[in-house]
């Protein structure tokens, strides 16, 4: 039987190629399937959302976008042909006003369609829905009495059978749970997402992304699948499935394509069942130099100065979140040479650096930061690195190391440089001794980048930047480009796409050094710093912003 092909908007032109004149998306393709089309390569991509790429598909093959819930409603026509093939070509056929209607993901793609219509011995017509909703739809028909290794195989174990552990590890080594978490890491991968929020409802299995910062919701699941789906991720992290009623952490290495990423897992029992956060580390793209990471030309010479002295304390400030760790790996990484040895102790080792000695805390069995440091005095290191100084002993170590002949990089949760000697203090550090072995403060915080392709001029920034200025202090903006956001395809409708760091370099001068051995109070600190020519997180972002990075508004976000 004779199937034409849909009609496509310009003659000889490819999906791909359209998605990027229409849509200003430059799509990245996953290896196609032995038996699938060029919109689910595209969709297993990552690049494009699985309901944006329906609707460009229907316009690009002009065919109707149809409507699941409405779908949902009509009888379907699966009984007279293979559920596997069908399920597995992403066709759903169903009866409308007596006559059939095939749904499709991909009308392009032709074999399976003309497979269905040869069966049925007429033409069928065509209609669109997502790759996602045309997975809902098989899930809502499946039969009550299917067979459980038909059936249950492709959708995960229901929760009558989440005490069968055996069942559970089945399920979850099974091609299609497989198949289900590496579609995840991939999409999530190509967004750029830095985490993956698996959430059990108390109705349906959550997946958002964390992107640039923000969480984006990306699919929804069968409530029933949650099971093996959290299972699938513990097996790769090697926890214990068995176990439900307490959290659990671990890491894994995962090949996603021609990138390798580590992958940090965090298991949380709640109300309705567990979840999961995954939090995602990419190899081949962690080791930046600080231009990179954002730091400017000033700020990066004051740091490459405070790297070169042979012993002190140089510290990271921050919150959780804003990029501590790559600005102390990058720091690492600049000093790492044969002529030193450089031992670190984290919680937990986020990056392997190569030649690097590092230890991994484990409290359970008395591995601290203090413990480990105590250590680290006995194997005669030029360079140490401690992940965070959380409280008044792994402090005191630290600054004793410092002061006999140590570099030591570590980080603090504060919310600006000057903080830090405050809350030094308040841990119960003596002022003489912060003063006698602190170098220098590195405060940071990530701002999302514009999205070059969407951003349009804002005619009130230079006004409202040296309205800053001009309440808080500081240099004048050298760029007058400000831009705000707008959103397009290409970012997701969020106007952003990137992050950047912005940042404040306090070098501890012999005037601060007097003013911290006193009664240290940050706003004086702030006016000596500024007096020697630091300039703040709120200055570089304003510069950033003028010159087109980021917006005003992001700038105020992260500076209060």
């Amino acid at each position: 039987m004779q199937i034409d092909a849909p009609a496509v908007a310009i003659q000889g032109e490819t999906l791909a190629e359209f998605l990027r004149r229409r849509r200003g998306v430059a799509t990245v393709p996953a290896q196609p399937r032995a038996n699938g089309g060029a919109a689910e390569a595209i969709w297993r991509g990552g690049t494009v959302s699985a309901v944006d790429l329906a609707d460009a598909v229907a316009v690009f093959h002009g065919v109707p976008r149809a409507d699941s819930h409405a779908i949902a409603g009509l009888p379907h026509a699966l009984d007279a042909l293979s559920r596997d093939f069908l399920r597995e070509a992403y066709l759903y056929p169903v009866m409308r006003d007596g006559h059939p209607l095939l749904v499709t993901a991909d009308p392009g793609h032709l074999e399976p369609i003309r497979a269905v219509a040869l069966a049925l011995g007429r033409a069928v017509p065509l209609a669109v829905l997502s790759f996602e909703e045309i997975e809902e739809l098989f899930e809502r028909s499946r039969p009550a009495d299917a067979p459980r290794d038909e059936v249950e195989s492709e959708t995960g174990t229901d929760y009558a059978l989440s005490d069968d552990i055996e069942t559970l590890q089945d399920l979850a080594r099974g091609a299609p749970i497989v198949r289900v978490i590496d579609g995840m890491l991939e999409r999530a991968i190509q967004a750029g997402a830095t985490d993956i929020h698996i959430e059990t409802g108390r109705e349906e299995l959550k997946v958002r992304f964390r992107v640039d910062g923000h969480l984006r919701a990306q699919q929804t699941m069968p409530r029933h699948m949650a099971a093996a789906v959290i299972s699938r991720v513990k097996i790769l992290a090697g926890l214990d499935i068995a176990e439900r009623r307490l959290p659990q952490d671990g890491r894994t290495n995962v090949k996603v394509g021609n990138t390798e990423a580590d992958l940090r897992v965090a298991i949380m029992p709640t109300l309705y069942g567990e979840t999961a956060v995954l939090r995602i580390l990419l190899k081949d793209t962690r080791l930046l130099d600080f231009k990179r990471v954002g730091l400017s030309d000033r700020d990066r010479d004051a740091v490459v100065r405070l790297l070169a002295e042979p012993h002190g304390i140089i510290i990271v400030t921050g919150p959780t979140g804003s990029g501590k760790t790559t600005t102390l790996a990058t720091a690492i990484s600049l000093l790492n040479d044969p002529a030193r040895k450089i031992v670190t102790v984290e919680d937990p080792v986020e990056y392997q650096l190569p030649g690097i000695h590092q230890t991994q805390i484990k409290p359970a069995i008395g591995l601290t930061f203090a413990t480990a440091l105590r250590s680290f005095l006995r194997h005669d290191p030029d360079v140490i690195m401690v992940g965070e100084m959380r409280d008044r002993e792994t402090a005191a170590i630290g600054i004793q190391a410092a002061l006999t002949g140590h570099l030591v990089l570590t980080t603090l949760h504060t919310n600006s440089a000057v903080d830090a000697v405050v809350r030094l203090v308040d841990m119960g550090v003596e002022p003489y001794l912060i003063a006698s072995s602190l170098r220098g403060v590195i405060g940071q915080r990530l701002v999302r980048r514009l999205c070059e392709r969407c951003r349009v001029p804002d005619p009130k920034g230079l006004t409202v930047a040296r309205d800053l200025r001009a309440r808080r202090g500081g240099p004048e903006a050298t760029g007058h480009n400000f831009y705000a956001a707008t959103g397009c395809a290409h970012c997701n409708e969020s106007g952003f796409r990137g992050r950047i760091g912005v940042f404040e370099a306090l070098a501890v001068s012999d005037d601060l050094r007097d003013l911290i051995r006193g009664q240290p109070d940050p706003r004086i600190l702030l006016q000596a710093a500024r007096a020697v020519g630091m300039t703040t997180m709120l200055d570089d972002g304003i510069e950033k912003a003028s010159h087109g990075l980021t917006s005003l508004d992001e700038v105020m976000r992260i500076s209060g």
